[in-house]
């Protein structure tokens, strides 16, 4: 015979039920992709955008781009907040002549240039030509083309392919030979230390310009540029989806920052 239990009250022991903070699981599950995205952005790849026209048109202004955080190692700018320790650590590689890589440059913003000089060069532009270690770099003529900067001035250029000493190729533009940074006095690379250029060559400001960039300490690399994601015209925000049909560079997507 079964008998039945009664509360002592005379009521039935109210069920187990389980409770369930929907609040607090949407704070853990919003902290964890917090912590995976820091993590990623940190140690991974930082998403970048290019503001100006001193790399068109390798990179143009509303393009988006990841740089891989590992290729220096990682210094004193690779974290969301300084860390102050000079060095790098976990390093694969130095910079290497041709990358695009970004930087911290002397006032504490974040540039992107090319890199050009390795410690010890000499660098010099003489009548708009480069040179490296008293070197002539080749040029090659392949086009023409207009230039428009941040301030949606335009300008005519002339689109070269220059190849440097170790082999690498990549398209530069000049206004002419005779711009404000085609001749300079020859620099010397200092130990420790890359001289960065744009491809945009008269209008970029980059490593010629000692009081603002000049040369770049290992320790300030933050990482090297490796592939567009997205890429939209006039610096439109990317969240301005009503924009995109008329705006986005959907070619340019998806794609090495040498493409």
């Amino acid at each position: 015979m079964s008998e039945s239990v009664t509360h002592p009250e005379g009521k039935a022991p109210p069920k187990p039920v389980k409770q369930k903070n929907e609040a607090l699981e949407t704070i853990i599950v919003v902290v964890e992709a917090l912590i995976i995205a820091l993590v990623f952005r940190t140690f991974i790849f930082q998403p970048f955008s290019i503001p100006t026209a001193s790399m068109q048109s390798t990179m143009m202004i509303g393009d988006y781009f990841a740089a891989s955080k590992w290729s220096y190692g990682f210094g004193r700018y690779s974290f969301p907040i300084e860390i102050p320790f000079n060095g790098r650590v976990l390093g694969f590689a130095t910079p290497q002549r041709g990358d695009i890589a970004v930087f911290r440059n002397q006032t504490g913003e974040d540039y992107i240039k090319r890199v050009i000089g390795l410690p010890g060069d000499r660098i010099q532009m003489r009548l708009g030509r480069l040179y490296i270690n008293d070197t002539l770099v080749e040029r090659e003529e392949i086009g023409k083309g207009t230039d428009t900067n941040d301030s949606l001035f335009s300008v005519q250029v002339t689109i070269y392919k220059e190849t440097l000493p170790n082999g690498v190729t990549h398209t530069i533009q000049e206004i002419s030979d005779n711009q404000q940074l085609d001749d300079t006095p020859e620099y010397v690379v200092p130990s420790g230390h890359y001289f960065m250029m744009g491809d945009n060559r008269d209008r970029s400001a980059d490593s010629r310009v000692l009081q603002q960039v000049g040369y770049v300490p290992l320790d300030n690399f933050i990482g090297k540029a490796e592939f567009r994601f997205f890429s939209i015209k006039n610096n439109l925000p990317p969240w301005a989806l009503w924009e995109w049909p008329a705006n986005v560079r959907w070619d340019r997507m998806f794609q090495s920052v040498n493409q």
